[in-house]
């Protein structure tokens, strides 16, 4: 059997007349730049999340960048970020020309610590992004209070936690700022990049709609400096098919990654942790082992696909270099890179695909790790 970590085509399959007819729907309109469908995603999407204003802009880097932006963050400001996440997190700071300061990660839900964002304050800092990673929601509640207690803002990184809650509120709308990708993979994914901004705040709103199309209001007027980061209006149309899609989907997360855990009770591996005032939605799956690369190739042989996400932390990256970070500065997220790996995870993983990685992964414990 070989099982993929997505299945992006089965997807397309199972709603292909919907998402034909939006896509020659745009097509006969060739309204391909900041068409109608963008605007009804924006509307449909922020009933979705229930904030006040979305923003669709042109990848989840762009939501994260435009968001920073909107918010006033520069030079001379630091921000706090997870040293363990995609490198996009961090790179936008420093593309807003401040400085990201890294903080470790729980041992349990791989999120954000807030007791090291705490040692992180120093005068100089003006926001925190925390993570919503693999799907659940960072501790939100310490993280707004010391938000609130040192005057900082909080932009939501919630590339893979679209529909995640925490204490029945939607990620993206806690903080003063949400950012989601529309990532192919992601819980809600286009058939390109695309990204959006969720806020309750109207000055940020208004600086976002503006940077994101060269910081004008009125074409050929400007009066910011912009980007140019607009969402095409197939992939918005694209998008509002899935959408109605959403919730049904993550809840089939939820029952496949339940049927992981369930099978995987009792075993060597280390199954995920859901905090219980997080609602999870299971962008991946992501199991633990100090066996972790012989397992993976053990895996592959098998027909199973695995991913790592993520192999290096952010402070030990070339491109963080400068900042000195050094080996033993992370202590929790370090430990975690080495032995993480995320399983096939998509809405439509069937009980025999689940049953069949479980039963490798058994396997792998009964040959590998018991013969160690």
């Amino acid at each position: 059997m070989n099982i993929p970590m997505v299945d992006l085509k089965t997807q397309y399959h199972n709603i292909k007349s919907e998402i034909d007819e939006a896509m020659s729907k745009v097509l006969e309109e060739s309204a391909f730049i900041m068409g109608p469908d963008v605007k009804k995603l924006e509307e449909e999407v922020a009933q979705f999340c229930k904030v006040k204003h979305a923003i669709a802009v042109g990848s989840g880097t762009e939501a994260l960048h435009v968001a920073l932006l909107s918010s006033g963050i520069g030079p001379g400001d630091e921000v706090i970020v997870p040293t363990f996440t995609f490198i996009a997190t961090a790179e936008v700071v420093s593309l807003a020309g401040a400085h990201p300061v890294f903080a470790d990660i729980d041992a349990g839900t791989y999120n954000i610590d807030p007791k090291d964002v705490e040692r992180k304050i120093t005068g100089k800092t003006r926001a925190i992004i925390p993570v919503h990673l693999y799907g659940q929601s960072a501790n939100m509640d310490e993280l707004m209070k010391i938000a609130r207690a040192h005057n900082l803002i909080i932009i939501e990184d919630c590339a893979q936690a679209m529909g995640a809650l925490w204490k029945g509120t939607m990620v993206g709308t806690i903080g003063d700022v949400g950012c989601l990708s529309f990532f192919p993979s992601k819980n809600l994914g286009g058939y390109g990049d695309g990204g959006m901004i969720l806020t309750n705040r109207d000055d940020v709103a208004e600086k976002a709609r503006a940077i994101r199309v060269h910081g004008s209001n009125k074409k050929y007027y400007h009066h910011l400096i912009g980007v140019n980061s607009r969402l095409d209006t197939l992939q918005a149309a694209i998008l509002r098919v899935k959408l109605r899609y959403l919730a049904k989907w993550n809840d089939m997360r939820r029952a496949a990654a339940a049927r992981y855990t369930k099978a995987l009770e009792g075993s060597v591996f280390v199954t995920p942790v859901t905090h219980p005032d997080a609602t999870h939605v299971f962008h991946q799956y992501t199991i633990r082992t100090p066996k972790r690369n012989d397992l993976q190739n053990y895996l592959k042989e098998k027909g199973v696909a695995s991913m790592i996400y993520y192999p290096l932390c952010l402070h030990q990256q070339g491109a963080f270099a400068h900042f000195g970070g050094k080996e033993g500065d992370m202590p929790v997220a370090e430990k975690a890179q080495n032995e993480v790996l995320s399983l096939p995870m998509f809405p439509e993983l069937t009980d025999g695909q689940t049953s069949y990685v479980a039963e490798m992964l058994h396997a792998f414990a009964r040959e590998v790790v018991q013969h160690a």
